[in-house]
């Protein structure tokens, strides 16, 4: 707008030296003896310096609005108090000096011989000036909106950053404490939690239990299948007892007799429909009266588990070997033997593997006495 006014008032001084000039003109020439000049060479001259004058001071404009935006541009945010609202008032503004400049244009010709033609060609080109003023007054006004923008942005990201910091910095050592705090509580809350599980189960209804044992297993029929497999091929005698061990996860177990424990041991692998490739554990087990070897065995193509019991005799603990059908029993039958003194007939390396074979009996046997007390 700043550039506006100084192109109007330069206007109009260059009107005011036109018509000065105009009349020392007229006034000379009177002087002479001229005056019979004819009108028309008279207003001729006048708009020819009209014209060079508003030519000079358009030029004059145009360099000093080059300048001021220079300026502008190099000093960010001198306009951020402008506002879209306080537009409006300035194209308003400036058409109305447009107008004044451009009547007051039309009389100084009227009073000199001038025409309306000139005039309205003044007033076009005012108003075009107005609203190329107006237009970079929008494009300064959305720059300096996106500058504040992503000035507040910043400033925004900065703050949240450093309060981080400090939270951080000042309730590190609470942070810890509150963890340990949060930790002893989850641990007292379960271990109440189990105490009241076991507390509740041990004061259980007995029927409800009872009904529990009674109900039939979901393993019953695989139960039934093996033990009629097994009489039908190996005989009738071979199994001394088939039950569901609830205590096991309702493992199908079958107790078979001493002479018959491997026979049945090949029988359970090498069968097309049960093939038992893999056997999990073995272990014994001292009762005082008898002794027992427990082996798990699973079946990967059935995806089924079943249990195998063979009962020996305790002053003569001695059972065959099932290295021969699975190389995961070796391990397991020189710990029966180290710990109970089963002997597995038939194992290819049957070894001490935590006491040494000079240690003097077997500490998971029931009568077992330590050689040296004080060891």
């Amino acid at each position: 707008m700043d550039e506006e006014k100084d192109v109007q008032r330069r206007k109009k001084e260059a009107a005011g030296w036109a018509k000065q000039l105009a009349r020392e003109r007229l006034a000379a020439k009177q002087a002479a003896g001229q005056t019979e000049q004819p009108l028309e060479e008279t207003k001729t001259q006048s708009k020819d310096d009209l014209a060079l004058a508003k030519k000079k001071a358009a030029e004059a404009a145009k360099a000093k609005a080059a300048e001021l935006r220079k300026q502008k541009e190099g000093a960010a945010g001198d306009k951020a108090g402008k506002t879209e609202d306080g537009l409006a008032p300035a194209k308003k503004k400036a058409a109305e000096e447009a107008k004044a400049a451009a009547l007051e244009k039309r009389k100084a010709p009227q009073a000199e011989g001038g025409n309306k033609e000139t005039s309205e060609e003044d007033i076009a080109l005012a108003k075009k000036k107005a609203a190329a003023a107006g237009e970079g007054a929008e494009d300064d006004i959305a720059k300096q909106k996106a500058l504040a923008a992503a000035k507040a942005k910043a400033a925004a990201a900065a703050k949240a950053k450093a309060l981080a910091k400090q939270q951080a910095g000042g309730t590190a050592g609470e942070s810890e404490g509150d963890l340990a705090k949060e930790k002893a509580k989850a641990a007292a809350a379960a271990k109440a939690k189990a105490a009241a599980l076991a507390k509740a189960k041990s004061a259980g209804n007995p029927r409800e239990e009872a009904e529990k044992e009674d109900a039939p297993s979901p393993n019953q029929p695989l139960l039934d299948k093996y033990a009629r497999m097994i009489r039908e091929r190996l005989g009738g005698d071979v199994l001394e007892e088939a039950y569901i061990n609830r205590l096991a996860k309702d493992v199908p177990t079958l107790v078979v007799k001493k002479d018959a424990y491997y026979k049945v041991a090949e029988f359970l692998k090498y069968n097309e429909q049960l093939r038992f490739d893999y056997l999990s554990e073995l272990h014994g087990t001292d009762f005082q009266t008898h002794m027992e070897v427990y082996v798990h065995l699973y079946s990967y193509q059935n995806r089924q588990p079943v249990a195998l019991k063979v009962k020996i005799d305790r002053d003569k603990p001695e059972i065959a070997s099932l290295v021969p059908l699975w190389q995961g029993a070796n391990w397991p039958e020189c710990e029966a033997y180290d710990l109970l003194g089963i002997r597995f007939q038939g194992h290819p390396n049957l070894i001490r593997i935590f006491l040494g074979e000079n240690w003097v009996g077997h500490p998971l046997r029931k009568d077992y006495e330590p050689y040296d007390v004080e060891v």
